[in-house]
This record gives C-alpha cells, structure tokens and sequence, in this order.
C-alpha cells in the first residue's frame, strides 16, 4: 500500500467546492496529502474546506479565476510560497451549457471553452513552471465520456472534452522528459449537483441504467481509488493516459 501514499504531498484541485472535485479532495486528503482546494466563490470555498477539515484532514483553500491568466499565475505563487511545493494537480474546473448546436449562444460557447480548456492550459502551465525545476510532478485533468461519446444538445461540451484529452497527451509528451506524468480521468455519468436535474428524471435515468453495463449512476466516492492511483507512485510509468470510470458505458454500443 506504500505506493498509493501520498503522505507529505500537496495537490492543488480546482473547482472543489462541490461536486466531484470535492469527493477527489478528501480522497486525495484521505491518502495523506495535504489538499489546497480552488474556487472563485471564496464564501462556499470556505464552507468545504471547514467541512474537510472537520473530518481530520489537512485541508487549505485558493480562491481565484482559473480562466483568467494572470489569476492564476498569482494564485500558484502564493500557494507554492505560503502552503508548498505543489506535488499534485487535479485540473477538475469545468462547466456545462446544455442546447441545440443551431441555436447554441456565441457567449456560452465562449464561456463553456474558456472555462473548461483554458482552465486546464493556463494551471498546467503554471504548475509545470514549478515541477520541472524539482524533476517530478502529477497532473491529473478530469476529462468525461464526452471526450470520446457525443450526445444530443452537448456538441460544445463535448469538444472541449476531446480537446481536454488531448491536451492531456500533449501534456504528457512534452512533460514526461522531467519526470512528470500527465493523465486524464474520465468519469462517466455520475450523481452531483449537476446533473440532478438529469437524475430526477426518470425516462433519462432509465435509458442511462439501460446503457451502462454497470446499470446505474455513479456515486462521486467511487472516483476516489482512480485518483489516488494516478496521484501516487503506483502510475509512476503511467503518462498520457486517460482512465475512464464509467461503469462500462465506453465499452458498450
């Protein structure tokens, strides 16, 4: 179990206030790393990181605009001067703007790309800035079954998704000579404040159970296990990979 330990490590993990980034920081937190969690709301950022804590775990908080590059560029420095080196990156802020591709808003286009592709480059770049020096370094980008599946109603999701897992590989390339794997995590359809909507919906909860070998949603906890492996010294020869949890739906026609 040594090689899932993640003791002594900080991970910076974006949009965690809730929803999957916030199951990935205490799973991240629970193997022993010391988790920053990010989000632009600094009031509900606090609210998570007071109800991490409270479980035991060494938990801090970042708030600033992952879409706005200088932000960013501020906001690791001041974690890596006040908190530590950054070990680990969970590049988890995304977004989700549902409509026909015919009718779909300019604005919305620009705010689904900015805030699920440019987010992504804009960390990753400052992150790597400050790993390459010290040899090492994971970067984990959440991608999604859109990276490889469309559906009705999602075509700009869907191609920020494809253009997450490529970046991923290009990531990858460029940054494993320095000792540093870049991996994507794909998570399948699974029960968040986001996608409540869809699960109280009945007809599509029933073609979704119907599609997914594993015939249900997922549950945000069942992410943990995958991060913690691509976080650890277990992937240490893993790059350029992209780990679909999604109960089988990728497999299935």
């Amino acid at each position: 179990m040594k090689l899932f330990d993640l003791s002594g490590r900080t991970a910076l993990i974006t949009g965690a206030s809730k929803g999957i980034g916030y199951a990935l920081a205490g799973a991240l937190a629970s193997a022993g790393a010391r988790v920053v969690i990010n989000a632009r709301d600094a009031a509900r950022l606090e609210q998570a990181r007071a109800a991490l804590a409270a479980q035991g775990w060494n938990v801090a908080a970042a708030a600033f605009d992952v879409t706005d590059a200088d932000a960013v560029d501020a906001g690791v420095a001041k974690i890596e001067a006040d908190i530590g080196a950054i070990d680990i990156l969970v590049n988890n802020a995304g977004m989700q703007h549902r409509g026909a591709f015919a009718e779909f808003p300019t604005d919305a286009w620009h705010k689904i790309t900015t805030t699920n592709i440019d987010s992504v480059f804009f960390v990753g770049r400052a992150v790597a800035q400050r790993m390459i020096p010290r040899g090492r370094g994971k970067i984990i980008n959440i991608c999604s079954v859109q990276s490889e599946l469309g559906r009705p109603g999602i075509a700009p999701y869907a191609a920020t998704k494809g253009a997450v897992k490529m970046l991923t590989k290009g990531m990858a390339i460029d940054l494993g000579k320095h000792g540093i794997q870049v991996n994507g995590l794909g998570p399948g359809y699974f029960k968040t404040e986001l996608t409540q909507a869809l699960v109280a919906d009945t007809a599509f909860t029933a073609w979704l159970s119907g599609r997914t070998p594993a015939g249900r949603w997922g549950e945000v906890e069942e992410l943990g296990g995958a991060a913690i492996f691509l976080a650890s010294d277990a992937s240490s020869f893993v790059n350029g990979h992209i780990l679909y949890v999604d109960g089988g739906i990728t497999s299935s026609l």
